[in-house]
């Protein structure tokens, strides 16, 4: 039976520590009866630190100060996947900045060439792009398409992203476009951004179910000193005792309901969580519903610029050796690594057999 808003209101705010160890339960659990025991690894390949954008959370924003940008080049990033295919991942995803140096045909172009070299997904987080654009990656092979809108609650939305001129932003009918061009769609919101609310992270969750989600990602917002919200968050936007928290525990609660309210969902265990929770991070992620990873494969130069928030896990780690560390924490957890893509509409009545 589907969480009410309600439900998922009240379960946000638990403490008592033996009702929280039967969400976590829950959420492991419908875990393991729909998308089985596998965790799968998605290759992160950050093309490009260029931004049109004046995210008032992010450090890649346009304006900030001494950031040094670029922009990867097509063989830069085919290396990139190359190596993800060697490592055993089964999709590569691109992101970048809301960046119109990388052209649709260019992407597509890129998109193209790694379909062809190597048996891996492709999943792009490119922003906020017309259907034009759109249409032609999805026709040039890209597999799936991730947008967060970050809140549902669309007065903080304009607060924490400020317009671009010329541009209107509605995320939600976007995300909806995209997935009637045949894409597997991915949105998630951050947790604990000065203004949200606990009934506003309620109404993210419960949106999560409206949208009908193929990936869910959720993680804590990590103040960045060199972005206006870092700086001086907003005031008066939330009491203390409404603010939702950036915390572990709020984080992981939420991980825990959006595998309840989208049992099907591919569900990284964030590297934004790892970051607050060097220890242990990834493995409550993983313990509380998540069943997906996300190592790092930026080349070690590009990867210091992309930086959405400071002291980010991993970005100072070689990638093949973080590939043997996460093998080893996940089989630690009695998990298996997946193989394939892992596409969330793919899965049968049995996933944990399929995945065998």
């Amino acid at each position: 039976m589907p969480l009410s808003l309600d439900e998922i209101a009240g379960r946000l705010r638990e403490i008592d520590p033996a009702r929280l160890d039967r969400l976590w339960r829950e959420a492991d659990a419908t875990r393991r009866r729909h998308v089985g025991d596998a965790v799968h690894l998605r290759g992160l390949i950050e093309i490009s630190n260029h931004c049109v954008r004046q995210c008032a959370y992010c450090g890649i924003r346009a304006g900030r100060a001494g950031l040094l940008r670029y922009r990867m080049t097509a063989a830069e990033i085919l290396d990139c996947a190359r190596l993800a295919n060697a490592l055993g991942h089964g999709t590569v995803v691109l992101q970048a900045g809301e960046d119109p140096g990388l052209t649709g045909p260019w992407i597509a172009d890129v998109v193209r060439s790694i379909k062809r070299a190597y048996p891996l997904a492709v999943t792009l987080g490119l922003g906020e792009r017309d259907d034009r654009d759109l249409a032609l990656w999805r026709e040039a092979g890209a597999d799936r398409y991730l947008l967060r809108f970050e809140t549902s609650n669309p007065a903080l939305f304009e607060r924490i992203h400020p317009a671009w001129p010329g541009h209107v932003s509605d995320r939600l009918a976007m995300l909806r476009r995209v997935r009637a061009l045949g894409y597997e769609v991915g949105s998630g919101a951050m947790v604990g951004i000065p203004g949200q609310t606990w009934a506003d992270l309620a109404a993210d969750i419960a949106l999560f179910a409206e949208l009908d989600l193929d990936m869910i990602g959720v993680g804590p917002w990590v103040p960045h000193p060199a972005t206006p919200l870092g700086a001086e968050p907003l005031a008066g936007a939330a009491s203390p005792a409404d603010q939702a928290p950036n915390d572990e525990l709020t984080t992981l609660k939420a991980v825990a309901l959006a595998r309840l309210v989208c049992p099907r969902a591919n569900i990284p265990s964030t590297t934004a969580l790892s970051t607050i929770d060097r220890e242990r991070g990834y493995e409550l992620g993983l313990e509380r519903g998540a069943n997906v990873v996300m190592p790092n494969l930026t080349p070690a130069a590009y990867r210091v610029r992309y930086e959405i928030y400071p002291d980010k896990a991993g970005a100072d780690e070689d990638p093949a050796a973080r590939a043997v560390e996460v093998r080893r924490r996940v089989e630690a957890l009695g998990r298996t690594i997946g193989t394939g893509p892992g596409h969330a509409r793919e899965r049968g009545a049995d996933p944990a057999a399929k995945e065998r």
